[in-house]
């Protein structure tokens, strides 16, 4: 049983990869500013595209770039209620024709819960 166990390092242990030969990619800083008057750098990919925007680290502010940057205004799309919608696939008579129909039938008991039903005309019978 000695044999087939298993050796291991401990948790959260190093890692047995040494770093000779392995090229870095290339890193720069940026810097940002917090409204709360905090400043920290961020190592970033001198590829990567730098956020005008960072959450700051001490007290989860927004922190501005140092460099100038600015927040690129959102494109607000304006807001379509049902309404837009069903106005997109029907014109408005036929939205009446469908809903003069619709009561017709309603009316008529056909459609509808039966406690919305009109009690039919019947004769009183003579006793």
């Amino acid at each position: 049983m000695g044999e087939r166990t298993l050796r291991g390092a401990r948790l959260g242990g190093q890692s047995f990869e040494d770093e000779r030969g392995i090229e870095f990619a290339a890193r720069q800083n940026v810097g940002y500013a917090c409204p709360q008057g905090h400043e920290f750098e961020v190592p970033m990919s001198v590829e990567a595209d730098v956020p005008a925007v960072w959450e700051c680290p001490r007290c989860g502010a927004e922190a501005l770039n140092r460099d100038g940057l600015t927040k690129e205004a959102k494109v607000e799309k304006p807001v379509r209620t049902h309404w837009d919608m069903l106005l997109e696939r029907r014109s408005i008579k036929e939205l009446e024709e469908i809903l003069t129909e619709r009561l017709e039938l309603l009316r008529g008991g056909e459609i509808g819960p039966a406690h919305l039903h009109r009690p039919s005309k019947k004769k009183a019978k003579s006793a």
